[in-house]
C-alpha cells in the first residue's frame, strides 16, 4: 500500500468533476488503500481520488473517534438540512492554510461500498461537513471557492508566502 503524490493547489485537476467509478475491481479496492495510507501519512481526515490526480469518485474519510476508515464509492448527497454550521476547513492538496466555512449542518449520502453494496447513510455535525467537503472536491469544487473572494485570495497568498518560505 504506497503513499501516493499529493496533488498541490494550483493544480487544475483540483477542479476538474471526477468521473464515476462504476464497477469496483482490484484497481479500485487498491486505490482505496492507497488514499487510506496517504490520507494518514499527510496527515488528513478525508482524501478522494482527485488529491493523488486521479478524476474518479472515491472518498475515504476517518475522524479521529473512528476506529476504521469510511470508503464511499461514487457518493452523492440526496438532502441537505436547512440548518447550518460553521466549521475550520483545509486540504491535504494545500497544507497550512485553514478558514472557516459554513456548511449544512446534516446531510443523507448514497453511495456503493468497496463490496458493490448500494447504501445511504445521514450524517451531522464535523461528518456532514467531511462528506460536503470531499464531495464538493470530486465535483471540481475546490474548498476555497466556497469563500468571498477577499477571504480567498489572502488565503492564497498565505499559502505562497509559507510555500515560498519552506521552498
Amino acid at each position: 500500500m504506497p503513499i501516493r503524490p499529493i496533488v498541490r493547489f494550483p493544480d487544475p485537476r483540483l477542479r476538474r468533476r471526477a468521473e464515476p467509478v462504476g464497477s469496483i475491481d482490484e484497481d479500485v479496492q487498491t486505490l482505496a488503500r492507497d488514499l487510506t495510507e496517504t490520507m494518514h501519512a499527510a496527515p488528513g481526515i478525508g482524501i478522494t481520488a482527485p488529491h493523488v490526480g486521479i478524476l474518479r469518485r472515491l472518498v475515504v474519510i476517518q475522524l479521529e473517534s473512528d476506529p476504521e476508515p469510511h470508503i464511499y464509492v461514487d457518493p452523492e448527497v440526496v438532502w441537505s438540512s436547512p440548518d447550518r454550521i460553521r466549521h475550520v476547513e483545509g486540504s491535504v492538496s494545500m497544507p497550512g492554510v485553514t478558514d472557516e466555512l459554513e456548511r449544512h449542518a446534516r446531510v443523507r449520502v448514497r453511495y456503493s461500498g468497496l463490496d458493490g453494496e448500494a447504501h445511504e447513510e445521514e450524517a451531522e455535525g464535523l461528518m456532514a461537513v467531511c462528506l460536503q467537503h470531499e464531495i464538493d472536491q470530486l465535483d471540481g469544487i475546490f474548498w476555497i471557492d466556497r469563500l468571498s473572494k477577499l477571504k480567498r485570495d489572502r488565503l492564497i497568498k498565505r499559502f505562497e508566502k509559507l510555500h515560498r518560505i519552506r521552498a
